[in-house]
């Protein structure tokens, strides 16, 4: 073994006894909240009811110790990641595994949630399997952003004491997520081995910039859609006028109010009350219409505006 490797061995045994500064790893909170974002949209269209994912905390500990809060009260699917040569573990926690059967069922949310200490049916492990096998996916785009590596579901398991990625009390990453739908929801969560992230923290350290996140065409292409459908009203406005509420209250019917434009002037187009270009009149088949000659700087309309007043 030469030096360089003896003593690159020694650091990455002292940051495993330490634990990584999850402050200083901001790519880490970039990474989860992509794979929320993943989870919400692919699981979306499984489902009548809308789902709500949010990261909600990032922790370090012990791998016993994290895994010893779900003990009976979770489903654990472990993950292998060949780049890595290490296992990663996606969990959920009871109520998650309910509340994501009821949605995919079909539930309106009117039953009261189920809150009894039992083992999970068949039907509640097909589930969470099937869902596992679309957290690989989340995963493997999630991490794209600083290492390109797959997740291959291998097997679930409802003993804690069986979700083994390694020795108890080696150093770990927990990030927990919130799932919301029928009025109630439940905790996935993502156990890493720190000694797999700290071969990453100089990438974990800085925020990397560019958009490599891998978007649905479909959900794109939905989402464009409905934004060209809104509506918009258009105002052609040829003057404004400044008058004092007192002027305002004298105004009588059949009074004639002096305009300074002309059939030259530029006329404003508004987009419901914004100014958008600077048009010009002029009659087709006996309709006005208008020619569009600039956009409206905003800037200088806001300048105008202000010394006006």
């Amino acid at each position: 073994m030469s030096v360089a490797q003896s003593a690159n061995d020694i650091r990455d045994r002292l940051l495993d006894a330490a634990g990584l500064s999850l402050d200083r790893l901001p790519m880490l909170h970039v990474i989860f909240d992509r794979m929320a974002t993943y989870c919400a949209d692919h699981l979306r269209h499984l489902a009548a009811s809308p789902m709500y994912y949010s990261l909600s905390s990032i922790e370090s500990g012990r791998i016993g110790d994290i895994l010893e809060i779900y003990e009976a009260n979770a489903i654990a699917g472990v993950f292998h990641a060949p780049e890595w040569d290490s296992h990663v573990l996606v969990g959920f926690d009871r109520d998650f595994v309910f509340t994501m059967v009821e949605v995919l069922l079909g539930a309106d949310g009117s039953e009261p949630p189920v809150d009894e200490e039992r083992g999970f049916s068949n039907i509640e492990l097909r589930i969470a399997q099937s869902i596992f096998e679309q957290m690989g996916k989340a995963l493997q785009t999630s991490f794209a952003l600083v290492s390109d590596s797959r997740f291959k579901f291998e097997r679930s398991e409802t003993r804690m004491d069986f979700a083994v990625i390694g020795r108890r009390n080696n150093q770990a990453v927990v990030a927990k997520f919130l799932l919301q739908a029928l009025n109630r929801g439940g905790e996935m969560f993502v156990i890493i081995p720190q000694s797999v992230l700290n071969p990453m923290r100089q990438t974990l350290a800085r925020v990397l910039t560019g958009d490599s996140s891998a978007r649905d065409p479909r959900w794109t292409k939905q989402i464009t859609s409905e934004v060209k459908r809104t509506e918009v009203t258009l105002r052609a406005v040829l003057e404004e006028r400044h008058l004092t509420l007192g002027e305002i209250a004298d105004l009588k019917i059949g009074q004639i109010i002096d305009l300074q434009a002309t059939p030259r002037s530029r006329i404003k187009l508004e987009g419901n009350d914004e100014a958008l270009f600077w048009c010009h009149v002029g009659q087709a088949e006996g309709s006005y219409v208008l020619r569009v000659d600039d956009f409206v700087d905003q800037d200088q309309e806001f300048i105008d505006d202000v010394l006006a007043r």
